[in-house]
């Protein structure tokens, strides 16, 4: 591949596009379709930044391209399309906010037995190639639906685009996994790693991953709480509560580092909704 330089007029016109409020996510897909090598991309963004041309504060946080709820002002709640939901706990760095009653028990349960026929052992983003594989440090199993595949899960994909002001089509099919006692998922990050090989081509169907939605189907007995190591916390599975959060780049500085801790007793089942720059098709 072509070595490819950031020009003095390219780094004006990035400069510019920041401070008419272009969003970095936006700009750097904009790049890529115009055929920019991604890693040049995020690093002529970044660098415009750090320059001085767009200084980030708490008023431009939707310009930087990541879904976020609507709770600056204080509000212990958020209108998720068709129900009121309690903020449970927020967090700015990173962004976790944490969620009640985002779906009801009756709910949650529909969501499991329209899942369980098609339950299978959860792969990874594979590293060396393209597609998914198996990895030791994931031990669920699970299934994706289709965005929009059973009445239920349309439903929960409306009120998670509510809660986060987040197009319902710039989110992948809703994912549900099963964790049996001693399964877990070990730390990880949720966007797509540039250095893999199957990173590419998982770009092209929406762009990066910006934001994480879990959903808990049910309450495990002991253990399966969802862990970010980098800032010392613990959200515990309690059915029908959501947690998210949301990262800006692919990148540990977002501390967006999480893990399934092992479920000790019982057994957890979860929804996860992964949230794309761009429409996911």
């Amino acid at each position: 591949m072509a070595t490819q330089y950031v020009t003095p007029d390219l780094r004006r016109w990035i400069g510019e596009q920041l401070k008419a409020g272009v969003g970095s996510a936006e700009l750097v897909q904009s790049m890529i379709g115009a055929g920019w090598q991604q890693k040049v991309a995020l690093q002529a963004v970044a660098q415009a930044k750090l320059d001085g041309w767009f200084k980030k504060d708490e008023a431009a946080l939707a310009s930087v391209g990541v879904p976020d709820a609507s709770i600056a002002d204080g509000r212990t709640w958020v209108q998720a399309h068709d129900r009121q939901v309690p903020v449970l706990m927020a967090m700015e760095h990173p962004r976790v906010i944490v969620f009640g009653n985002v779906l009801d028990p009756e709910e949650c349960q529909a969501i499991i037995d329209a899942a369980q026929p098609r339950m299978a052992r959860s792969e990874t983003v594979a590293e060396a190639s393209e597609g998914s594989e198996v990895n030791a440090a994931r031990t669920s199993r699970g299934m994706f639906f289709e965005r929009g595949e059973v009445e239920v899960v349309a439903r929960l994909e409306r009120r998670i685009a509510a809660l986060v002001n987040w197009p319902v089509e710039n989110g992948e099919g809703l994912q549900v996994l099963n964790y049996q006692p001693g399964a877990e998922y070990q730390p990880h990050y949720d966007y797509f790693d540039t250095k893999h090989a199957s990173t590419a081509a998982i770009l092209k169907r929406g762009g990066q991953r910006v934001g994480t939605f879990l959903v808990y189907l049910n309450t495990p007995t002991r253990g399966g709480a969802t862990t970010f190591p980098d800032v010392k916390l613990a959200v515990k599975p309690v059915q029908g509560q959501g947690v998210f959060f949301s990262y800006d780049k692919p990148d540990p500085s977002t501390l967006s580092l999480h893990g399934g801790a092992p479920v000790l007793e019982g057994e957890k089942w979860v929804c996860t909704k992964w949230l794309r720059q761009g429409r996911f098709a």
